[in-house]
């Protein structure tokens, strides 16, 4: 598929999705949100796709939100401006999407942050530079990045990130549990294609699963719903083909087929 505002490339499983906006930091737009829903969904429905990595085209991820582009036309009309996908549709889109590495290349800056915080995994270049700076242009932070944010960092560390907007360096990021790892310019897509790929080489059922299971877990006080929740996705896994030549694999001291399991059993 054709896209204006980001590229695809498939090698080895991995699916690298690039923001390709260089002349404008990346910033987000409408028709770039659209396409990166776009991109996610087309490779959540190709077998020979295992996981995904998000990064940013030039020197920089994404600087926030287009402005120009967005902002002043909205509100010059009045009106605010939608894209033909839903945004609060995001969130769901990438918890329920194969594995998702984000791989930072440069400013993250508003929504160019907020949209990689329900990645599975955030990798950052020790150039990155990070900001939930939504107050700075009168506005509140999005995506999820209110439960995110607290999730990742604490209430306190959190709340300073969203009421105050300050732009935060790769080593702060890292300190204050942000971001998960930090890489140098050079090594990060390599090192965000590792994990991705040692992430979607596992059987693919399982891994959605996972997922559901840390999105819906990760704030649930009730541990017996939460080990109830387990427990039925346990049960569901005993009949898998995967699971089954997870098993045969082992007996058989050979490396597991999961692909092939997959598609024997469609």
């Amino acid at each position: 598929m054709s896209y204006e505002t980001i590229e695809t490339a498939t090698e080895a499983g991995i699916t690298t999705i690039t923001l390709n906006r260089p002349d404008r930091l990346n910033a987000w737009t409408y028709q770039m949100g659209d396409e990166l829903q776009s991109a996610l969904k087309a490779g959540n429905t190709e077998d020979e796709v295992e996981a995904f990595v998000v990064t940013g085209a030039g020197r920089g991820f994404c600087a926030g939100a287009d402005v120009k582009d967005l902002f002043q036309a909205q509100a010059e009309s009045g009106e605010v401006r939608h894209g033909d996908s839903e945004t609060g549709n995001w969130v769901n889109l990438v918890r329920n999407s194969k594995p998702i590495v984000a791989a930072v290349n440069g400013v993250a800056i508003g929504i160019g942050l907020t949209q990689i915080l329900p990645m599975d995994f955030i990798l950052v270049s020790s150039e990155a530079k990070l900001s939930c700076r939504f107050i700075k242009m009168g506005l509140v932070p999005e995506l999820g990045s209110s439960h995110f944010l607290v999730m990742r960092c604490g209430f306190g560390l959190a709340s300073e990130l969203m009421l105050s907007g300050k732009t935060i360096d790769a080593d702060e990021a890292i300190r204050i549990g942000l971001v998960d790892r930090v890489a140098t310019p050079d090594n990060l897509l390599n090192e965000a294609r590792a994990v991705a790929k040692s992430m979607g080489e596992n059987p693919q059922v399982a891994l959605g699963m996972v997922k559901s299971l840390i999105t819906q877990n990760m704030a649930e006080s009730d541990l017996a719903q939460v080990q109830q929740r387990e427990l039925d996705s346990l049960m569901q896994c005993y009949d898998l083909a995967e699971h089954k030549e997870a098993i045969a694999a082992f007996l058989e001291k050979r490396e597991p087929d999961f692909k092939k399991a997959r598609q024997g059993s469609s």
